[in-house]
């Protein structure tokens, strides 16, 4: 009888799981309006709009959901999700997280500082390298919900960290990690980090 019953349980739960996570062939049906900024297949042209091709589903799925409460302020994008239901989102999660990221390339002038910054951090004022949650290449960590950086649009890192830094963008939870690391970044700084992201692969 216990043997029925456990079988049972994880049955369920496997059910549950599977019927929770996002399905990629349905996903790409439902991204024709995300398309017009983040491109077709998640590789956005505009240096402004993120690319959202090759980002962990997690990460994905949790900006979706931010978005659309509130909890993540994104101009552009008010509305676009009100009438999503959690499996919608879960499915363009899922769809674009199947597609590959392109990769720019970073300014050569800016290389070193931007790769010491990513790689050493700036220890002495307690800030770690990038690489602890984004990996050394720069694909970040699914499992943990760090976004992949590599290849991502330079001018759309920029944003971001002066946003984390100034406070504008506040949706990195209560142990706030990206504001306390944004802060300790000058705008050369973030120059820098944010065109040698833009090259990273």
């Amino acid at each position: 009888m216990k043997k029925v019953l456990v079988s049972l349980l994880l049955t369920l739960g496997i059910t549950g799981l599977a019927q929770a996570a996002g399905d990629a062939a349905a996903g790409q049906g439902k991204v024709a309006m995300c398309g017009a900024c983040h491109g077709a297949d998640g590789n956005s042209m505009a240096p402004t709009f993120p690319k959202l091709a090759g980002q962990g589903e997690r990460y994905l799925l949790k900006q979706l959901n931010d978005i659309k409460s509130g909890a993540r302020a994104v101009v552009p994008m008010t509305g676009m999700l009100t009438g999503m239901s959690d499996q919608d989102l879960q499915d363009i999660a899922a769809y674009f997280a199947s597609q590959n990221m392109s990769v720019g390339a970073a300014d050569p002038a800016l290389v070193a500082r931007g790769e010491a910054l990513f790689r050493g951090g700036k220890l002495d004022q307690g800030m770690p390298a990038c690489t602890g949650c984004h990996s050394p290449t720069g694909s970040g960590n699914d499992a943990a919900g760090f976004p992949q950086l590599g290849g991502q649009h330079g001018d759309y890192v920029a944003l971001q960290l002066t946003n984390f830094r100034e406070g504008v963008r506040t949706n990195d939870g209560d142990t706030k990690i990206m504001r306390a690391i944004a802060e300790k970044l000058s705008n050369k700084d973030i120059a820098a980090l944010s065109s040698y992201i833009q090259g990273l692969h």
